[in-house]
């Protein structure tokens, strides 16, 4: 009896999504939890695992097309999947004296999905990356080298283009179905992915529905990166992370938080919704775009467990492997513009959220420190808030605390 392949529930936030690319076609092998297909919704890209070993025997959506919560996508026989039965035009095996070339598709079924989505995205020919991993398995810094030592494009073919005696470039890949390229004069235009499309709605409906105001301050750095010079090999010993800055913000806010919660407060229709948790939502730059996953109950967290969710959100941002549950229900957000050189700006709300700081970079300029001008790490820091439901005083009192704590960073232990 075959078994039906769903789309997995969806959220009630999500409508639908995206049927990018297939990685299996009808009468080929697969093995259970192997991904068979990538879904791109509003705001992560979700895999559709094989829920046992066997044949895919029907495919009833293909790339391109917009699916819903539960359809039916495609038919598997169950069953023992050992070896992927033969093409009928396949070129009859040869000598172990000469080894069959693989072909692209061949090669892409062998990578990792992580490194899958990178070659795709970028529309290489694993077949041209040398691969150190274990035996000669590409690994994503195989494919970052390749990429270093210049990236290979399809070009668009247009109307009247004579055909070239050299061999045409490997096709896109069905997931381009969706991602449309048309080349000319010395223009390219591209279909917005959904999670692009859903940023850019989202940061229009945050500034058309929010009267948001920005105030500003700066933070002499000198204690927290003395503090962390002192301590950063013993932390990093002990909990096996490494100690950055995103911690230390991540506490002082929460403390800011808990002194002045309308902050943490929220609009829902004529009503004020006061949180009692501490979901700090934490951007990170992912290929398609930024997105803001959620530290849960951050003011229960450690350092170490601070910095070791923020770096598992960024690995994971990079690779689209972040779950949707993860990108909703935070109360404040933090971003860090500085780690792209940003000296000030003034970040953007994420509704419903009211307020959200935004970090710089750190640069040595001269203050006055007890009557005499000295050179101190100097970083710009930015609170946008909904001025609908925070007054200015609770605002530029939140960075003050925030910038009082970091400047002594003992303030945090003491809790004053």
């Amino acid at each position: 009896m075959s078994i039906e392949i769903r789309v997995p529930p969806l959220p009630e936030s999500v409508a639908d999504a995206t049927l990018i690319q297939w990685h299996r076609q009808p009468g080929e092998a697969v093995k259970r939890d192997e991904n068979l297909a990538d879904l791109e919704t509003d705001k992560v890209v979700l895999e559709l695992p094989a829920p046992a070993d066997g044949v895919l025997s029907e495919v009833l959506v293909q790339a391109g097309e917009v699916v819903e919560s539960e359809q039916l996508l495609a038919r598997l026989e169950p069953g023992t999947a050992a070896t992927e039965p033969a093409s009928p035009s396949a070129e009859p095996p040869t000598s172990p004296s000469e080894p069959r070339p693989q072909s692209r598709d061949e090669a892409l079924k062998g990578l990792s999905p992580a490194v899958r989505r990178l070659v795709v995205q970028h529309h290489l020919d694993p077949t041209a990356i040398q691969g150190s991993g274990k035996g000669g398995r590409i690994t994503k810094a195989d494919v970052q080298r390749h990429l270093e030592g210049g990236r290979e494009t399809a070009p668009a073919e247009t109307a009247g283009t004579a055909p070239q005696a050299a061999p045409s470039p490997a096709p896109p890949p069905s997931s381009e179905a969706t991602r449309q390229v048309e080349e000319e004069g010395g223009e390219r235009r591209e279909k917005m992915s959904r999670v692009r499309a859903r940023i850019a709605e989202r940061l229009l409906l945050s500034q058309r529905e929010t009267a948001t105001l920005t105030t500003f301050n700066e933070i002499d750095m000198q204690a927290v990166l003395t503090l962390r010079s002192r301590y950063r090999e013993a932390f990093e010993e002990r909990h096996e992370v490494r100690l950055g800055l995103m911690s230390f913000f991540v506490k002082a806010c929460v403390e800011a938080l808990h002194r002045y919660p309308i902050v943490n407060a929220s609009i829902e229709g004529d009503e004020i919704v006061w949180h009692d948790r501490y979901d700090i939502g934490i951007a990170v730059s992912a290929p398609q775009g930024l997105v803001v996953p959620v530290l849960r109950d951050a003011d229960r967290l450690t350092m170490a467990e601070i910095e070791a969710g923020i770096r598992n959100f960024a690995r994971r941002a990079r690779e689209k492997s972040l779950a949707l549950e993860e990108l909703r229900g935070g109360t404040f957000s933090i971003t860090n513009g500085g780690v792209f050189g940003s000296l000030l700006s003034t970040p953007i709300l994420n509704p419903p959220q009211s307020a959200i700081l935004g970090m710089h970079k750190i640069q040595e300029r001269p203050v006055a420190v007890d009557g005499e001008v000295t050179i101190r790490p100097v970083m710009y820091v930015a609170l946008s808030y909904d001025h609908r439901l925070i007054d200015g005083r609770d605002a530029v009192q939140f960075l003050v605390t925030v910038k009082e704590i970091l400047e002594d960073p003992a303030r945090l232990l003491l809790q004053v």
